[in-house]
Order: structure tokens, then sequence, then C-alpha cells
């Protein structure tokens, strides 16, 4: 993808709140071969980016003391080209506010909503930041994905609200899957979750950091702590794997097709 040409409505950032930010980065260099830059604490709260060859593919966030036990999780967020009409738009097709628009200085606006379905995702509309620099490359996100109880409620919210468009890849009783599209390009993934997911569970948007071998991938991650969720197995798009990472918030891997 050319990063900077993201459409809007499609993923355009990532980002991990963390318990733990030391472990957390120490977990993703030794997995991916990240760097960091922690922007001024006073501006940014601490906000640390995070980089994969010298290209930006995420944020890492320490939670703080009114977290409230939340666990610790990676967030995916929609690009938007107005944070007003689109935060207004939101709220009238069902969904919660979760945190307000609120400007980040020189970089941009974000907010973050509660779907339908149950499922917080942000909205980011740009300004100095502008998105991934790297995405479907080794070490960076490749692919979002919304497990959702409400399927065809957050299949019509997606729609309406951020101007996608969507194409059905299954809809039968054992698999209903429908991924968001732009000009033929598959963005995101809005999976029925409904028959699995156990009750206490909401719906969540998934991140798959794309890697050459997901299972030598999984070896390394279990020699630093993390936790397989999902075992590696074969699919349509690739070799893909579910795990927890030293401080348990879930992600995924793909090691796709050659």
């Amino acid at each position: 993808m050319n990063t900077q040409n993201i459409p809007a409505g499609a993923p355009c950032w990532i980002d991990l709140m963390t318990s733990d930010m030391n472990k957390s980065r120490d977990f993703y260099t030794a997995l991916f071969g990240w760097s960091y830059e922690t922007g001024d604490e006073e501006k940014y709260g601490g906000y640390t980016m995070a980089y994969k060859d010298g290209k930006s593919v995420a944020g890492l966030m320490q939670s703080g003391q009114d977290a409230g036990g939340q666990p610790d999780i990676w967030s995916t967020y929609l690009r938007v080209d107005d944070m007003a009409a689109s935060m207004a738009a939101a709220k009238n097709a069902g969904a919660m506010a979760y945190m307000e628009p609120m400007d980040v200085p020189e970089q941009g606006s974000m907010a973050m909503i509660g779907d339908p379905s149950g499922a917080a995702v942000g909205l980011w509309q740009f300004g100095g930041h502008t998105g991934f620099q790297a995405h479907e490359e080794n070490g960076a996100a490749a692919w979002h994905e919304l497990h959702s109880k409400d399927y065809r409620a957050a299949v019509s919210f997606y729609r309406d609200v951020f101007g996608v468009e969507t194409s059905v890849m299954s809809d039968t009783d054992e698999f209903r899957y429908t991924n968001m599209v732009f000009g033929g390009k598959e963005l995101a993934g809005i999976m029925d979750a409904s028959q699995w997911l156990p009750d206490e569970s909401p719906s969540s948007w998934q991140v798959y950091f794309q890697t050459d071998d997901v299972d030598a991938t999984i070896a390394k991650a279990l020699t630093l702590g993390a936790t397989i969720i999902n075992s590696a197995e074969d699919s349509p798009y690739g070799r893909i794997a579910g795990l927890t990472d030293c401080t348990g918030a879930m992600f995924k891997l793909v090691q796709p097709q050659s």
C-alpha cells in the first residue's frame, strides 16, 4: 500500500495501550526489530512512536492509574477527512462516543467510538501525522479485522458511516465475512464472530502483523512471554496465528502466500 494514499474509511494507524511500556518495547523490538522515539511529555503525554527500518508502524502509550484493570489492547484507527461530520454520522448510526474528538498538537485529530456491535475503534484526521509509513511489510501491520457479534449491523455501519464499499467474501452459516474495499483494494475485513466469541468477550478489532515465517515468529514470541491463542493454520490469505504479547495484548500474525 502506498501509505500516503490511505483512503478515508481505511485503517491508517494502530497503537498499543500497555501497562508496562518497557516490557512492551523490549518484546516488539526482539520480535519485529522495532525502534522507538518518545514524544514531548508535556505535549504528547509520553506517546511513543515505533519504527521498522526507519518507517513508522505503530504507537505505544502507557496506561494510566485510572485504567481500572482494563486489559492491554491494540487499537485500530480509521482515517476520516472531517472528524466532526464523521462523529455525528457515527452517533446517528448507533455508535457510542468513548472519547470525544481531541486535537493532537501538530499531528491531527483523534476520537474513539464503540460501534453498534460494541467494538472500539479509533478515528484519525490527518495533520502532520499521516498514518503508516510501512504497511504490508515484515514487522508491520498487514491486515485489520473486526470480529463482530452483530455482523450485519457492523457491515452496514462501516459502509454507511465511512463511505467504504463492501464485498461479501463468504455468507454461509459456518463463515460470514465481508471486506471493506476501495477502488478494488481490500482495506479490512468484518467477520461474524457471534457463534464463537464467549459472552464475556466483546466484539473487537484485531491487528495482523506480517512475518515471513509464522512458526519461527511464534517460537520466538514464546521465549519473550507470549501465549498462543490460535495455533498457526493455513488460510486462503496465508498462514495465520493468534497470540497475546508479554503483557496480555492480543495480536495476530500472517505469513502471506508466496
